[in-house]
């Protein structure tokens, strides 16, 4: 029972240590025009970052301004969006990381920008550290879409910047970390007294 225990505290350790959530505004945009598109994202990444969950609500609808359109057309109404991805790094430079990203999307609705409702999710973004390693930020570009499978497709655009405060709230810093062995050494059964009495962890 306790050597199960163990193995199931080492594992999730081992899982959650790298975790990290992230939070922050974004804004919706289409050939480098805005689109008026408010983004609020939720993210966790994990393993130094290689790996990203997401979520997304888009809280505005999506009006495009052009010369077939002055007066604006909707592409889009609000929805819920998440998307997964697999993520790897193209240049480091002190403490900043450009990363780009690629894996899948899904969407509660169906627009002008994407006809379907499961895409493929684009990201390219920086990694960023500020107040000596105690604020983690991502300034990320994303496009998903359908990459032509069924029309109409012009494509998600959207770009986010995302916000980490190592608090120790949220996720484990190695520095954090305790060998799962090490919680039956004899220092620290010998520290841990409860009125008096030894109690075991």
């Amino acid at each position: 029972m306790l050597t199960a225990s163990r193995a199931h505290l080492a594992s999730a350790q081992s899982w959650c240590e790298t975790c990290e959530v992230q939070v922050g505004l974004g804004g919706t945009y289409h050939f480098w025009g805005t689109t008026g598109g408010v983004v609020i994202p939720v993210t966790v990444n994990w393993d130094d970052s290689r790996y990203e969950l997401g979520f997304f609500r888009v809280t505005t609808q999506q009006v495009l301004y052009d010369g077939h359109s002055p007066s604006g057309r909707l592409m889009a109404d609000p929805y819920w969006g998440m998307s997964l991805s697999r993520r790897w790094r193209l240049y480091e430079w002190g403490r900043v990381k450009l990363f780009f990203g690629f894996g899948f999307a899904a969407k509660t609705e169906s627009d002008q920008l994407s006809s379907t409702r499961l895409d493929f999710a684009e990201q390219l973004g920086v990694r960023f550290r500020l107040l000596g390693d105690r604020v983690v930020g991502e300034l990320t570009m994303r496009h998903w879409s359908n990459g032509g499978i069924r029309l109409p497709n012009h494509g998600q655009d959207f770009a986010t910047l995302t916000f980490r405060l190592n608090t120790g709230r949220v996720g484990v810093d190695k520095a954090e970390t305790i060998a799962v062995g090490s919680l039956r050494s004899p220092a620290l059964i010998a520290n841990t007294v409860v009125d008096g009495a030894e109690e075991v962890p």
